[in-house]
């Protein structure tokens, strides 16, 4: 397998390429990732399994546009291939630690920034793409509301319903979830997707985001995604605001939004998370406009 990678590695580069480090890091929950160099460069390598290269495609097209936005930094793909019966993407390796508050409060304002880039008039995406492992649909809408409604909380509470994970009527649930939304027409942004604590970091060049789920969407679910399990410093929140202020009733709906990564814990990792998600649909159903 490795002598693969070096083999496809040395054809991108133009140059050979013969690995001479190689190095497990852990932290992810999806991939098995490492650092690989030879004396000239290392990289980043994520595997899975080649039924995965899939996953892996749409990753590196997601980042490619958020590097076309140039707003805030992302890894810079090299190559995407398969090997037996491994897939794997390769992208640049920058030594990482954890977001202090002055790059929080960077990291803040360039998500904003993010936020602000593009004049997209509807919500999804040019493809379907993956959050985790579980696919994504990406349909184009012009109404936010159907768009969340129906291709985020309504295709999640159906593949936990495969899984015997019930959480009571879909159409009602789904039809709440729009009637929640119905008031609130935000502009399309584009998103990372999938920003919890675990995907950000600090580099001699700045704060980096990475692994995203992309799609043009309401910007509050970034936001609130970073609220769900922490780990964000207060500069983080103050640097966002200063460049582009949330909306009135983002409180209001942080939940909500929250409500599809839950959902998706339960389908990715078992139902741990389902008081959670009931938790947020209860309320959801006793909600009165």
């Amino acid at each position: 397998m490795w002598q693969a990678i070096s083999h496809q590695l040395s054809e991108v580069l133009g140059r050979p390429f013969k690995i001479n480090e190689r190095e497990a890091i852990q932290g992810g929950d999806v991939n098995q990732c490492y650092c690989i160099g030879d004396d000239e460069q290392r990289f980043f390598v994520k595997l899975n399994d080649k039924e995965q290269l899939a996953v892996f495609k749409t990753e590196a097209e997601s980042l490619r546009i958020l590097n076309e936005a140039n707003c805030v930094q992302v890894p810079q793909y090299f190559h995407l291939g398969t090997c037996r019966d491994k897939s794997f993407l390769i992208l640049n390796y920058l030594p990482t630690k954890t977001i202090d508050d002055d790059a929080g409060y960077k990291l803040g304002q360039q998500l904003a920034q993010l936020h602000l880039w593009g004049e997209q008039v509807e919500f999804g995406f040019d493809f379907d793409n993956y959050i985790g492992l579980t696919p994504q649909p990406n349909k184009w809408r012009r109404r936010w509301d159907k768009f969340f409604a129906e291709q985020r909380i309504e295709w999640q509470l159906q593949l936990c319903e495969e899984k015997g994970l019930h959480f009571g009527d879909i159409d009602t649930i789904t039809a709440n979830v729009a009637q929640r939304l119905s008031n609130h027409q935000p502009k399309p942004s584009l998103l990372h997707g999938d920003l919890w604590h675990g995907n950000t970091a600090l580099t001699v060049s700045g704060p980096i985001i990475f692994d995203p789920a992309t799609y043009w969407g309401d910007r509050e679910c970034d936001v609130a995604m970073t609220e769900l399990f922490g780990g964000f410093p207060a500069s983080f929140y103050e640097g966002y605001q200063s460049v582009y202020p949330l909306d009135e009733g983002y409180q209001d709906r942080k939940d909500l939004y929250n409500l599809y990564h839950i959902l998706n814990h339960c389908n990715l990792f078992g139902g741990e998370y389902m008081g959670q998600a009931q938790h947020i649909i209860a309320n959801l159903m006793l909600w009165d406009e």
